[in-house]
């Protein structure tokens, strides 16, 4: 009985590890691939390990790009729509709605969360994650110099997967190459 149990066990677990990986396999090879432009933060966490952190200029979506357009911030968590076409090299938010929005051709529709938002005369802005955040790393390699590009698979839900990052428009890896020993 118990090494029925036993094998019930690892059984489940492997099931589980397996449905996870062919889940992210999935929505890598068939997601629609969009590029991100990033900006600076501090990629070093010494407690966590190394990855670099990712800010991304989507991330933070003015009142106006709302429909209907918003008067006051979000609960933080609360689930947003972000809809991005491309313009010139990058995608880029063309509306953002806390209700699930059809994308027009072109169009790609990312889900996020609301994080903060703050108004002031100048700005009114959500800012957003979308689990795109952190991309981890070799060891030694997470403090990249110059400009962070991320290539991303969105696929139909919306929770999007980092596919590739660019340092200055080299691969991760090969940009970093000779930093970790």
């Amino acid at each position: 009985m118990k090494l029925k149990l036993l094998i019930l066990v690892l059984a489940l677990q492997t099931a589980w590890i397996l449905g996870t990986t062919f889940v992210q396999e999935r929505v890598l090879a068939g997601g629609k691939v969009v590029l991100l432009e990033t900006r600076p933060v501090d990629p070093r966490d010494l407690i966590r390990g190394d990855y670099v952190i990712l800010n991304y200029k989507i991330s933070d979506v003015a009142f106006d790009r709302f429909s209907p357009a918003l008067t006051n911030g979000l609960v933080p968590g609360e689930t947003v729509y972000v809809v991005l076409e491309p313009r010139g090299e990058f995608h880029e938010v063309a509306l953002a709605s806390t209700n699930r929005i059809t994308p027009a051709a072109g169009q790609v529709v990312l889900k996020g969360h609301s994080r903060s938002w703050w108004n002031s005369a100048a700005q009114h802005t959500v800012h957003l994650e979308y689990g795109l955040e952190r991309y981890y790393v070799r060891e030694g390699t997470g403090n990249p110099r110059g400009k962070i590009t991320v290539q991303a698979a969105v696929p139909n839900s919306g929770q999007a997967q980092i596919k590739a990052v660019f340092v200055d428009g080299k691969p991760y890896a090969e940009a970093m190459k000779g930093l970790a020993q």
